[in-house]
């Protein structure tokens, strides 16, 4: 038996190490981490994790490690894909809205910068109303692209461009969450955010050095906040041939 999609059932459901037992493990091993916010928790208990890397490694994908999904990009380890989550919802929610964890509250329009194998952007999308997602590499556009589509989920728009000029045409956003490093944070980015407290969640530096950024805009105003060590891969800068652009 299989889907609309003819992905096998159990691929979807998962089995053996990918079951739900797995995965209810995992979600038990970010709460002892410090993950309390309970909306991400389940919507990381929800997205088959498994989906987003070849199955040779679907074995792997509960455990908190970053995996390869080829041309040099990384699948994030599950606590960093939480942890950025859950700050960009702290950021821009009250605690009452925090709270609401059987109809939680969406955030509104949301930049993912790095699209990759689809995973953090299938997170986002069960939390935000509008997520736009860029990618630089066609063939990880594409794929991710149709594991979405086997979720349902049609509040994300895909465009191939580079991430260090943002997507200034469906600005402003309210958050943006960058899954690769630039040596410092892009301008563009910045000007991107909604002035009214819209936040960026992004790693920057090189290599062991980088740091995991909170900055939000107020007005013309930026606060960052230095969150803690991460790593991430690095944020290649190219020309977007469509447009002409340079970084």
């Amino acid at each position: 038996m299989t889907t609309p999609d003819a992905t096998p059932i159990s691929r979807l459901q998962g089995i053996g190490m990918t079951s739900e037992r797995t995965r209810r493990r995992m979600v038990e091993r970010l709460r002892e981490r410090g993950i309390t916010d309970e909306p991400v928790l389940d919507v990381l208990f929800r997205v088959p994790r498994h989906w987003f890397v070849d199955e040779a490694l679907a074995h792997r994908t509960y455990d908190d490690v970053s995996l390869p999904i080829g041309y040099g990009q990384t699948l994030s380890n599950s606590y960093t894909v939480a942890r950025m989550t859950s700050l960009l919802r702290e950021s821009l929610l009250d605690d009452a809205a925090l709270a609401q964890v059987r109809r939680p509250v969406r955030l509104g329009q949301v930049l993912e910068i790095g699209t990759g194998s689809g995973y953090q952007t299938s997170v986002l999308a069960h939390l935000v109303r509008s997520l736009h997602t860029v990618e630089r590499i066609r063939s990880l556009q594409q794929k991710a692209r149709r594991r979405c589509r086997e979720q349902r989920l049609d509040n994300i728009r895909f465009h191939l461009s580079d991430g260090h000029w943002g997507l200034p045409e469906q600005a402003p956003f309210q958050g943006i969450l960058c899954t690769a490093a630039p040596e410092t944070v892009p301008q563009a980015l910045l000007d991107q955010l909604s002035p009214d407290g819209g936040t960026l969640i992004i790693p920057v530096g090189p290599g062991a050095d980088q740091r995991l950024l909170r900055v939000q805009r107020f007005g013309d105003e930026w606060q960052q906040e230095d969150i803690e060590p991460v790593y991430f891969v690095p944020l290649v800068a190219g020309q977007d041939k469509a447009a002409g652009r340079k970084p």
